[in-house]
């Protein structure tokens, strides 16, 4: 057998692998393509093991070594995609840029919180003193969202 046909058999795949992961913004099809990749490499390891004519066959052995560690990664991959999706809703790649949480106090300047006369002041209008208290304002916010 010539080496060429597996060869140009792992090149096709390889090239659409390649397609998937730039052109595809799911990332279950991104991690498929991923796969597709591998595979046309273990095609390739494979076949020069053959042409070759490798004694100890370790193109072979390399193969499914590639194999276990491709099984898994994409059970890896396919946790974090289940648990992203579950949290945001989503598995496009392209709205998954913002990963990381940030801080509350990295995004708001040092005196972002504090309201008059060092009592911070609450989304609903209750501003507390700096000792956790109820400010004079507590009780007047309290009686006007009953009435609402």
């Amino acid at each position: 057998m010539h080496l060429a046909y597996p060869a140009v058999l792992a090149a096709l795949l390889f090239c659409v692998g390649l397609y998937g992961v730039l052109a595809r913004r799911n990332a279950i099809l991104v991690l498929m393509s991923v796969e597709l990749m591998l595979n046309a490499v273990n095609l390739n390891l494979v076949a020069f093991d053959v042409w070759l004519r490798d004694t100890l066959h370790s193109g072979q052995a390399l193969t499914l070594f590639t194999i276990a560690i491709a099984a898994a990664e994409i059970g890896i991959g396919l946790a974090i995609v289940l648990a992203v999706y579950r949290n945001r809703g989503t598995s496009a790649i392209d709205r998954l840029r913002d990963t990381a949480e940030t801080d509350a106090a990295e995004t708001l300047p040092d005196d972002a919180g504090t309201g008059p006369s060092g009592t911070d002041a609450a989304p609903n209008g209750d501003t507390t003193t700096a000792t956790g208290r109820p400010g004079d304002n507590a009780g007047k916010n309290k009686k006007a969202e009953a009435t609402r």
